[in-house]
C-alpha cells in the first residue's frame, strides 16, 4: 500500500506531471527539462529524483550528460499504470499541448549550447544519478 501511495504523490504535482509527460516521446537532459518547465535546476533534480524513488522515471549517464526516461520494463505494474493512465488524461489538456510544442523547439536546440545559455543565466546544468550529484556541463 505504501508504494501506491508513494506514486501516487509522486504524480500529484503539476511539475512533475509535465515532466512525465514531457519524458513519454524520449529521453531528455535536465537542461532541456530545465527549459520547457522553468524551475531552477535545483527544483527540477528534486522533482526528478521523486519521480525516480516512485519507479516512473529512470536515470543513465551518457559522458557528462544525464538523460531521463519513463521506466519501462524495470517498472513495477503500478507505476506503468499510473503513468499511462496520467499521460492519457492530460494528454489533450491546453497545458500539454503548450508543453508538446515548447518541447519540439527545445529539442531543435542542441543540448550543449542549451546548457551555456542556462548557465549565462546563472542556472547550474546538473542533475543526480544514484543520488550522487553529476555535473552536466
Amino acid at each position: 500500500m505504501r508504494e501506491i501511495t508513494e506514486l501516487l504523490r509522486a504524480l500529484a504535482d503539476d511539475n512533475r506531471a509535465r515532466i512525465v509527460l514531457a519524458l513519454r516521446g524520449q529521453p531528455l537532459c535536465v537542461c532541456q527539462i530545465v527549459e520547457l518547465v522553468q524551475l531552477a535546476t535545483s527544483t527540477v533534480s528534486e522533482h526528478l529524483m521523486i519521480l525516480k524513488k516512485a519507479g516512473v522515471v529512470t536515470a543513465r549517464k551518457e559522458g557528462r550528460w544525464v538523460y531521463y526516461r519513463l521506466a519501462d520494463k524495470g517498472a513495477s505494474i503500478a507505476a506503468r499504470e499510473a503513468t499511462s493512465l496520467l499521460v492519457r488524461l492530460l494528454d489533450a489538456s491546453p497545458g500539454a499541448k503548450k508543453d508538446a510544442g515548447r518541447l519540439k523547439g527545445i529539442l531543435r536546440i542542441d543540448a550543449e549550447e542549451l546548457c551555456k545559455r542556462q548557465k549565462a543565466e546563472g542556472a547550474k546544468c546538473c542533475g543526480r544519478v544514484n543520488g550522487e550529484k553529476v555535473l552536466l556541463q
